[in-house]
């Protein structure tokens, strides 16, 4: 125990759920807490072994950040930092951490290096922005719906006269006036479902029950040549939503699962998963409140991935990686979760791309008001 110093007690670190280490004055690795062993993918004996230059990916901030805490001898922090280590597989890979770097002692030169996570705030982040992107179609949509379905409507009716007095050779071009105004008054009604914000009818609802008819419904469709698996908490407490909703929203996460993978993919995988996490609580805005949202279903499967550069607008309206998509389907889904009050978010890499909800649970007060 000599390694740990003596003003630091090892239950305490390793009761931390944040990743911890601390480095002599060569930044050797001279202690690691389990956060940072789970962190980094590899045990004490391991990591001890390791300077903190070739534990940290080469030019990270980090390494700089620790040395100017060892010579200074004051705590120092490096807030959005992006941690990647090649050496130990993807267990740190492309992370992006607040660094809290803190001095032992003043009679050496060793540093403490606590890691804090972004990932998840950041995810709430870039949902709340893709939330009040969604809504911000809603003057769009009024619009759309106001100044072009009207001249639209005639449109189409002037086509629908001309498929019956044209020649045979002209019959296609009128038929497809038809078609593409059909087309663009469908796309107009999809937008318009953003300007809807009437309260949500809501009630307990047994999300196995929801998920169990989103899958009959990919089997039938989109997702016919695709495995499905399922890992359900059999325990898990229903949620607070709208039924018809939520099958709009995993139908949706499924079917451009299924579309990820495509139909030549002999070992295409669809996996539906619920459990209960009870650590994930958001602020209300413009209130003390809290909300806990401990219901996570989610949506995995093997296909390509979602590319990076795209990650942080996926959920924004017209964003998409499909060569005829609208880029209103995953804009949607963020509108209902939200109006559901809860957030979903994404991982993705080649061959592994998970969409997660995490919704509030109904209790005794919810389920019985009906509604939002």
């Amino acid at each position: 125990m000599d390694l740990i110093p003596p003003t630091l007690s090892l239950s305490v670190l390793q009761a931390l759920s944040q990743p911890v280490i601390v480095i002599d004055e060569n930044r050797t690795v001279v202690f690691v807490n389990y956060a940072a062993e789970s962190f980094f993918g590899a045990s004490l004996s391991v990591l001890s072994r390791q300077r903190l230059d070739d534990l940290i990916a080469f030019g990270s901030p980090i390494v700089a950040l620790a040395q100017a805490v060892s010579e200074r001898r004051a705590p120092m922090t490096e807030y959005r930092v992006r941690v990647g280590s090649v050496r130990f597989g993807d267990g740190a890979d492309d992370r992006i951490v607040d660094v809290f770097a803190s001095p032992i002692s003043d009679l050496d030169a060793r540093v403490a290096l606590l890691f804090q996570e972004r990932t998840m705030a950041d995810k709430i982040d870039r949902q709340l922005v893709s939330r009040g992107a969604a809504r911000s179609v809603t003057g769009l949509a009024s619009m759309l719906a106001h100044e072009i379905k009207n001249p639209l409507s005639g449109i189409r009716g002037a086509a629908q006269l001309l498929e019956q007095s044209v020649t045979p050779d002209e019959l296609p071009l009128a038929r497809l006036v038809r078609e593409e105004v059909d087309r663009i008054v469908d796309l107009i009604d999809r937008v318009e479902v953003f300007g809807d914000d009437r309260p949500i009818e809501r009630e307990a609802i047994n999300i196995h029950v929801v998920l169990d008819r989103v899958k009959l419904l990919a089997k039938s469709g989109v997702a016919r040549n695709i495995s499905f698996s399922e890992e359900y908490d059999p325990s898990l407490p229903p949620v607070f939503g709208n039924r018809d909703q939520l099958i709009q929203v995993f139908l949706n996460l499924v079917k451009n699962a299924a579309e990820a993978i495509g139909e030549e993919r002999p070992d295409g995988q669809i996996t539906l998963t619920t459990s209960f996490r009870p650590g994930v609580r958001l602020s209300v805005p413009g209130s003390q409140a809290r909300v806990s949202l401990p219901l996570e279903i989610a949506v995995e499967d093997n296909g390509a991935g979602v590319p990076t550069d795209l990650m942080p607008h996926l959920f924004d309206p017209f964003v998409t990686t499909k060569p005829s998509g609208t880029g209103l389907g995953l804009a949607l889904v963020a509108k209902i979760i939200g109006d559901h009050g809860g957030i979903i978010e994404c991982d993705s890499r080649p061959r592994q791309t998970v969409f997660r909800a995490l919704m509030p649970m109904a209790d005794s007060e919810t389920a019985h008001s009906g509604h939002a």
